[in-house]
């Protein structure tokens, strides 16, 4: 069982900057896909950056430009550096992680806000 453990969320005013870590708790051999979701009250679960199994990087469209995902491989690791946050940033982020396609593991979730 692969744990994810998030970090880095807050509160911070429009036009700042966040830093979301996501650290697994295994080290991972397999193919996998790492990166972030996130739910805003009354919406659904969406896409935010998620680095895939063949090593690219998608974003979704709100988010580019603005925010970046990276990853640590040798520490299991993933970063999402969030400028320019809008009020419409507000969510709670979720990191996500699927191993060889088939193994889905959620983190616990870490609440981001943006104050206009």
């Amino acid at each position: 069982q692969v744990q994810l453990v998030e970090s880095g969320g807050g509160m911070v005013q429009a036009g700042g900057s966040l830093r979301l870590s996501c650290a697994a708790s295994a080290n991972i051999r397999s193919r996998n896909a790492m990166g972030w979701y996130r739910q805003a009250p009354g919406k659904q679960r969406e896409l935010v950056a998620i680095i895939t199994t063949g090593g690219s990087t998608n974003y979704a469209d709100s988010v580019k430009g603005r925010f970046t995902l990276s990853r640590d491989n040798a520490k299991n690791t993933v970063h999402l550096q969030m400028n320019s946050l809008k009020s419409e940033d507000t969510a709670i982020y979720y990191c996500k992680l699927t191993i060889a396609e088939t193994f889905t593991y959620w983190g616990q979730g870490t609440q981001v806000t943006v104050s206009s």
